[in-house]
């Protein structure tokens, strides 16, 4: 699914104009990059939680020549499902309490 497509999918479910649909996918995404870049953690319940991790400088190889290449440290998003969604997405059904 496309950005375009989930603007258009919340559009339909909302029953908004496909703008302010638009408007509400840009904030969200938005505050989500905020957040991140900051190194907050976001947990959203029955679906995941996004945060960043530290990878420690390294050295690489260029594929082209072999040269060797000095990788900075970097801070890399990543995305941990809950369990809810490993299950919706496997077939099972989720347990709501």
């Amino acid at each position: 699914m496309t950005k375009a497509e989930l603007i258009e999918e919340v559009s339909r479910v909302v029953e908004m104009t496909r703008k302010d649909s638009e408007v509400i996918v840009e904030a969200i995404l938005g505050s989500v990059v905020r957040a991140l870049r900051t190194g907050d953690k976001i947990e959203i319940r029955g679906f995941g939680s996004f945060r960043t991790r530290s990878r420690q400088p390294r050295v690489g190889r260029n594929p082209k020549t072999g040269d060797r290449v000095d990788v900075p440290a970097k801070r890399i998003p990543y995305f941990k499902p809950s369990k809810e969604l490993k299950d919706l997405v496997n077939g099972s059904p989720a347990k709501t309490e």
